[in-house]
């Protein structure tokens, strides 16, 4: 089965403004919800947004920033899915 981007949907998005790391919780297909890191948006000189790259490795200051939202990421999670 092939990925079908139709089915994937974004239930809930954080954007660390600093460094553009993205962390998102999706759904594909109407399957679990799952915590996805990345992508990496950032800015161009005139202030829009350039095309999304890959994550990476995360610096310091994208790891000081999920540890400051863990605990929303982490309630938002476990509110949208079902134990297994």
């Amino acid at each position: 089965m092939a990925f079908d981007p139709d089915k994937d949907v974004v239930l809930k998005q954080w954007k660390c403004d600093e460094t553009g790391l993205v962390i998102s919780i999706n759904q594909y297909a109407g399957g679990q919800p799952k915590l996805q890191i990345g992508p990496r948006i950032l800015k161009k000189r005139d202030g829009s947004d350039r095309a999304p790259v890959r994550a990476g490795r995360l610096s310091m200051e994208d790891v000081l920033w999920l540890y400051d939202i863990i605990d929303a990421v982490k309630d938002e999670l476990s509110a949208l899915t079902t134990p297994q």
